[in-house]
This record gives C-alpha cells, structure tokens and sequence, in this order.
C-alpha cells in the first residue's frame, strides 16, 4: 500500500498543470505553455501551412522506407528479396528515363543480380552506368544474361568492378548474341591474356560494337597477339582504347599487324604499354597500309629513336592520320626531327596535331617547324620545350 501511495504521489507531482496549460503534439505527446507559444509563433511565420521539407537532391537507396510500397510491375523488389539485399530506389525512380547511372553504389553481386531482373524487360533505358560496384565475376555474369535479352540498351559502363577471367568470358558470350550494343566501357577490370582468350573470338564474330575501352588492365604480350588476330577480322570497331596495359614485344608486332589490315578503327590508344622499338617498326609498315586510322596515341612507350624513324616512313605515305601522340618516349630531338620532316615530304598528310611532350628539341627542329608551318598552316606540335633555353637561376 505504501508502494502504491508513493507511486500515486509521483503522478501527482508530475501532472502538476491544468488543462490551461497542456496540449497535445500530432504523435500525442504533451507540450508545455512554452513549446506551444514556439510552435503556434512558427506556424504564424508559415501562414498556417503545414512545413514540408523536401529532400529531393539527397538521394539514399532507405529514402522510400517509410511509404507504403507500390505495385511493382518489374519484379525488382522480389528480386531485392529473394537475394536478401537492399533495393535501390535509384533505379526505380530512374527506369523510365533514357539513362541510368549507378555508380558507387556498392551493388556487389547480389544487388548486380537483383538489378539485372528487370531491365531484361526493360524498353526506356539506352544508357546504363554501373562504374565501381564491385559486381565481381557473377554481377558481371548477371549483367550479361541480361544484355542478350534487352536489345534497346546501347551504350554500357562496367569499368572498375573487379569482373575478372570469370567476367570477361560471360560478356564475351553476351557480345557473340548481342546485335544492339554500340559502346562498351571495360576498364580496370583485372582482364588478363585468358580474358582476351574469350574476347578476342567475340570481337571477330561481333559486327555492331564500335568503341570498346580495355584501358587499366592487365593485358600482356599474349592478350596482343588475340587482339591483333582479332582486329584483322573486326568490321565494326571505330575506336580501341588498351592505355595502361603490357602488351609489347612480339604480342605488340601482331596487334599492329592487326591494324594493318584493319578498315574500321579510327582511333586506337595504346598509352602505357611496352612497345619499343620493334613494335614501333611494325606500326610503322602498318602506316604504309592503312586507310582510315586518324589518331593514334604510342606515348610512354619506350620507343627510341630508331623506333621513331620507323614511324617515320609509315607517315610519309599515310593519308589519314591527323593526331599523333609521342610523348614521354625517349625518341630524343633526332626522333622528333624525323617524325616532323616524314609530315613536310607528305604532300597528302592530313596531320593536324603532333605531341612530343616532355621531349627537348632544338634550334634545328625549331627551323624544321616553321618551314612545315608553310605548307601546313594549321599543324600545331607540342614539345618540351627547346634545348638551351632553361637557365639556372643566379645565386
């Protein structure tokens, strides 16, 4: 009883305040005098509205956590539930637009999994951007799946999603069936020479891909040799980047034999490989050949200035090339020099851009430029500047 008592005293104490002096909040709690006189100054402030605060630009995928669920016609959620991961409400907001990004999203497989159910029946989305989500081998594989099916999507980012061997080969098994893809972005993948092994074969059979990005992996002499068989077959590619690999020696020879043959490409970017000086001379002859390449970019390549004479002859007789880039090779101003004078003895060089970056150059090659200058006004070279122009500084 003494319990009780005190228990009924505590309330008493508490709930001191008349009605006068209580209100209840929306959720049922109770505001004193003060928090009233706030609250009814705020909504004075508001016109009597009700506050709204809309997080539109702040997108989190637990956005929509707390609305009821709609009908979702794509089987999306299912899938979310089934695989046991978070839905990303990215995706549903955006699958009726032409273009879907997702990048850094932290899909990994499963959410890759969930993600590619509905845009196999997916009509609105051309574009779809799903850079650095560490999809793996099996998101990779999903992802593949899918675009034998879609045939609407055309362009697709996967760069940076540790796809791997297992990877490459479900989307060189997409590319023998797909007929719609037109762009496809594959960077910094950790493809190696086994991964070519299954791109390389794709590439021949597929007529419709026309810009494929290799860039940032680990392709080496091998992966060129696949590459280069391929390129003499390929009758769609337009544009090749394989920057930041180690393709040199004799797989080097063989893709510039590709390239040779080749009547597609029109620009190839071969930045940070290893093809030296006998790469060089087989690009050179393949120069001599081919057609339709405008821009080619071989710098930090290790080539000398032997290499660059090579280079040389193909550019005396090529008609097509209007960019190329030599920078950070150790060709010396003797390579230079040669590079330039091949463009001055082509009367029907369409060069209008040459990079020498990094690499000095003299006075002779100074002369060389203006008089190439006459006969093309609008040829601009960059350099690392002209020997004996950098002074030390007085004490």
């Amino acid at each position: 009883m003494l319990q009780l008592g005190e228990e009924r005293m505590s309330q008493t104490e508490v709930d001191v305040r008349g009605p006068k002096d209580q209100r209840s909040s929306p959720c049922g709690n109770l505001l004193d005098r003060g928090e009233r006189e706030v609250e009814e100054d705020q909504e004075e402030e508001l016109g009597g509205e009700d506050c709204v605060i809309l997080n539109e630009d702040y997108d989190t995928d637990l956005e929509l956590g707390d609305q009821e669920e709609a009908y979702d016609p794509t089987g999306y959620m299912e899938a979310c539930e089934v695989l046991q991961v978070v839905p990303a409400y990215n995706f549903l907001r955006n699958m009726h637009n032409s273009e879907l990004s997702m990048m850094h999203r932290c899909l990994g497989p499963q959410g890759t999994k969930a993600l590619a159910v509905p845009l196999v029946t997916n009509t609105s989305i051309l574009r779809l951007n799903l850079r650095d989500n560490w999809m793996e081998g099996m998101g990779g594989a999903a992802i593949a799946e899918m675009l034998k099916e879609n045939c609407y999507i055309t362009e697709v980012d996967l760069s940076d999603n540790s796809l791997g061997d297992h990877g490459a080969g479900a989307i060189a098994s997409m590319l023998k069936e797909n007929s719609t893809l037109l762009n496809l972005n594959l960077s910094g993948n950790h493809f190696t020479d086994r991964s070519v092994e299954h791109l390389g074969p794709a590439l021949i059979t597929n007529s419709r891909l026309q810009h494929l990005d290799l860039s940032h992996n680990a392709l080496g002499e091998q992966a060129g040799q696949s590459l280069g068989q391929a390129l003499s077959e390929n009758t769609g590619l337009r544009s090749l980047n394989l920057a930041w690999n180690c393709i040199r020696g004799r797989g080097a020879a063989i893709l510039a034999n590709g390239l040779e043959v080749n009547f597609c490409l029109r620009t190839v970017d071969l930045l940070f490989n290893g093809l030296g000086e006998e790469g060089a001379s087989t690009l050179g002859k393949a120069l001599k050949e081919n057609t339709v390449l405008e821009e080619l970019n071989v710098s930090n390549n290790r080539i000398p200035p032997e290499g660059a004479i090579h280079l040389a002859m193909g550019l005396k007789v090529n008609k097509t090339i209007k960019s190329l880039n030599m920078g950070r090779n150790p060709i010396q101003n003797a390579g230079c020099f040669t590079i330039l004078k091949s463009v001055q003895e082509n009367p029907d060089s369409a060069m209008e851009a040459i990079y020498f970056s990094d690499i000095t150059v003299n006075q002779d090659f100074e002369d060389l430029y203006r008089a190439v200058k006459e006969i093309f006004p609008a040829l601009t070279v960059n350099h690392g500047g002209r020997i004996g122009t950098f002074r030390k500084a007085k004490a």
